[in-house]
């Protein structure tokens, strides 16, 4: 059962501002990488379920974050369909995060005023989202649509919240050009956790990494 409201989700992540997205099959690995970004200052994380077995990998990570780390929100992306989102729920995923939109899915996390993010691509499927009561829209893939499809949705549609995932990175031009244009938070994945890293296993410089980014957030926004 999920920890956290959609509504707790929604403001955690309108605050820090972005969301770490990582997948790996080993476990151990995992939980820290999941400790090194949440000692960087994050407090989100979608794991993208995208191997087999990852529902496994999933909820040992998650009970380590219950136990180990207090107020690290775990949740879990690249679902299709509703069954994969009931069973990650049953093992406590806090939000749900889709590659498209999907009426199936949206219904067994209202069910369970669980948040769900699907991937959108126009400003119909948008509009679609947010009647289905999705607080966040997933735009993806990003690089696709770019910081100027956000301007132009939020100009007739200011209150729509935007999260752009594929196509940004911890560069601070990037950053700038997506937070101008009003996206509430980024989602993102190898730009911030790389391969390089990983095969290191070089933690502490992921760690500082996360932190100099959601520093770098806080000062574009309040710039």
């Amino acid at each position: 059962m999920a920890q956290y409201s959609r509504i707790e989700v929604a403001t955690v992540m309108k605050d820090t501002g972005m969301v770490p997205l990582f997948y790996h099959p080993d476990i151990e690995l995992g939980k820290k990488v999941l400790k090194a970004c949440y000692d960087g200052g994050a407090r989100l994380m979608e794991f993208t379920a995208r191997g087999d077995f990852a529902f496994e990998v999933f909820s040992e990570l998650n009970k380590y974050a219950i136990k180990e780390l207090p107020g690290m929100i775990m949740g879990v992306g690249s679902i299709t369909d509703a069954g994969a989102a009931s069973m990650f729920m049953q093992m406590g995923a806090n939000f749900i995060v889709t590659p498209s939109l999907r009426d199936d899915i949206a219904v067994v996390c209202n069910r369970r005023k669980v948040l769900w993010s699907p991937g959108c691509g126009s400003l119909t499927e948008i509009n679609k989202a947010e009647e289905l009561g999705c607080e966040i829209i997933k735009l993806f893939p990003g690089a696709t649509y770019g910081p100027g499809f956000v301007k132009a949705i939020r100009g007739p549609q200011p209150w729509t919240n935007i999260m752009p995932t594929g196509g940004v990175s911890t560069d601070e031009a990037n950053l700038k050009a997506w937070f101008d244009s009003g996206v509430t938070c980024v989602g993102m994945g190898s730009k911030l956790i790389s391969k390089e890293i990983l095969a290191n296993k070089d933690y502490n410089k992921l760690e500082e990494l996360v932190r100099s980014t959601l520093t770098l957030i806080q000062n574009l926004r309040n710039a």
